[in-house]
C-alpha cells in the first residue's frame, strides 16, 4: 500500500497513526487510516470505525485515542467523495453518490487494508450516522465482526413530514438530468462548522469539540465538504428505506442517540432497535447528534459501554 498523506497536527490521536491510499475494484482511490493499540494494556483486536458524510480520518483522532487506551486498533476510512477520497464532481465541495452500493466497494478495500496491515483481531465495528447506514447494510452482508456500537445511525433522514414527498419526487427526477449534481435544498457548499456558529449547532453541545472541528476546517480545508446533491439524496432515501424493511441481523449491538437529534431521523432508529434481539438502545439527554464529540462524561458513557459490549464478544 502506498502511504497517504496524514494531517497529524490536526488529528490530535494516538501515537503511532497512518494513511494509505487504496484503489478500488472500480478503479476509485480512496484513503485509509489506522493506529495501533496503547502500549501495556491488554490487546482487545482491532474497531473498524466508519464515518458519517462529510468526514475525514482526521475527525476521528480523538476517537482512536480513547480506544487505544482500551486496547483497540482501530482503521477508519475516507469514502470516496469526501476527505482526501477521489471526487467524482468538478465541485469538491459537493458530497455525492450514485448509489450507496458503492460504499460497499469501499469497506470491501478498507478490509483488505486491515488484513494487510496485520491488524489484531477479532473486529469490531463502531459506525456514525452515514456510517451507520453503510455498517447496517454490511452487517446484512455477513461482516465478520463480533459486535457492533452504533452513533445516530441514519436509518432515515430527518425533514419535515409535509417536505418528504417533494424530497423523494425532486430527488427521483433528478437523476435523469444534470441536476443530480444540484445541492439539496437548504444546503449550501460551505462546510457546517464555517458557515454556522456553535450557539444551537445541530452537532455537539461541547464548545471544545465544536472548535477542534473548526480548527480542523481551517487547517485543511481539502477535508471538508459541503451538502450533498440531489442524487446523493435519492441514493440515501432508497437505502435507508430498504433497510428498515430488514430485520435486524444477528450481531449484538448498541446504539446511542441523543434526544435533540436534528440530522438523522430518530424514529426508524427506535422502531428498529426493538426489534434487536441481541440490540441495546442508549439515550442521551440533550445530546446532539455527535455523540462521540459530545461533552466528556457523554464519550466516555459512549466508549465504555462499547468496550464492555465488545468484552463480552471476543
Amino acid at each position: 500500500m502506498q502511504t497517504a498523506p496524514f494531517f497529524n497536527d490536526v488529528a490530535e490521536g494516538p501515537d503511532g497513526g497512518n494513511a494509505y491510499w487504496l484503489t478500488t475494484t472500480d478503479k476509485v482511490r480512496i484513503r485509509v487510516g489506522a493506529w495501533p493499540a496503547a502500549t501495556g494494556v491488554t490487546q482487545r483486536g482491532s474497531v473498524l470505525l466508519f464515518p458519517g458524510r462529510t468526514e475525514y480520518i482526521e475527525k476521528y483522532g480523538p476517537a482512536a485515542g480513547e480506544l487505544a487506551a482500551r486496547g483497540y486498533a482501530t482503521i477508519t476510512i475516507d469514502w470516496r467523495g469526501q476527505g482526501l477520497a477521489e471526487r467524482e464532481y468538478s465541485d469538491r465541495n459537493l458530497g455525492h453518490v450514485d448509489h450507496f452500493d458503492a460504499f460497499q466497494t469501499d469497506l470491501a478495500a478498507m478490509l483488505d487494508a486491515a488484513r494487510a496491515l496485520d491488524l489484531p483481531q477479532p473486529f469490531y465495528l463502531i459506525s456514525h450516522s452515514m456510517g451507520g447506514c453503510i455498517g447496517l447494510r454490511a452487517l446484512h452482508r455477513g461482516l465478520d465482526v463480533k459486535a457492533a456500537a452504533f452513533s445516530a445511525p441514519m436509518w432515515g433522514i430527518a425533514m419535515a413530514p409535509a417536505l418528504r414527498p417533494f424530497a423523494w419526487g425532486m430527488s427521483w427526477a433528478s437523476q435523469f438530468s444534470k441536476m443530480r449534481y444540484n445541492y439539496a435544498p437548504g444546503t449550501q457548499a460551505e462546510t457546517y462548522v464555517n458557515a454556522e456558529p456553535f450557539e444551537d449547532n445541530t452537532l455537539t453541545t461541547d464548545p471544545a469539540m465544536f472548535a477542534f472541528m473548526q480548527r480542523q476546517a481551517g487547517a485543511h480545508p481539502d477535508l471538508m465538504l459541503g451538502g450533498p446533491s440531489l442524487n446523493w439524496l435519492y441514493a440515501a432515501l432508497v437505502e435507508t428505506r430498504a433497510l428498515a424493511r430488514t430485520r435486524p441481523p444477528a450481531t449484538p449491538v448498541v446504539t446511542f442517540l441523543g434526544t435533540n437529534e436534528r440530522i438523522v431521523e430518530p424514529a426508524p432508529i427506535h422502531r428498529y432497535m426493538k426489534q434487536w434481539d441481541n440490540g441495546q438502545m442508549v439515550v442521551v439527554d440533550g445530546a446532539e447528534h455527535e455523540v462521540m464529540m459530545e461533552r466528556d462524561a457523554v464519550r466516555t458513557r459512549f466508549y465504555d459501554t462499547a468496550d464492555a459490549l465488545f468484552q463480552t464478544h471476543t
